[in-house]
């Protein structure tokens, strides 16, 4: 289940953040690709996911990381939204839409 949530994060950040979906996976310290990785950390944090599952996921599609790193991007994008009202509107869209697709899946 955890798993299906991650892969739903990631497919979605990429579209949404305009990047291909081994993007995210690939050791690159481009803006854009760091930011929707750190909001991929962060959004699987939301849905209750442990570090060592969000560590253990990246890892399955190459991407060794470390615990520290994703508690980092986590934090950054916790301080994004205390500062920055139309951050947060975009994570609570992307929630949105997630929960969304999934309830028509459902149905």
């Amino acid at each position: 289940m955890k798993k299906q949530i991650f892969k739903s994060y990631a497919d979605k950040i990429s579209t949404v953040y305009e990047i291909q979906l081994e993007s995210l996976f690939e050791k690159s310290k481009k803006r854009e690709v760091v930011d929707a990785r750190q909001m991929l950390y962060y959004l699987c944090h939301q849905r209750n996911m442990k570090i060592v599952q969000i560590q253990s996921f990246m890892d399955e599609q190459g991407y060794s990381i470390s615990h520290s790193s994703i508690i980092h991007g986590i934090k950054v994008v916790k301080e994004n939204t205390k500062h920055d009202q139309d951050y947060k509107t975009f994570i609570n869209n992307i929630n949105n839409e997630l929960h969304l697709t999934r309830s028509f899946q459902s149905s």
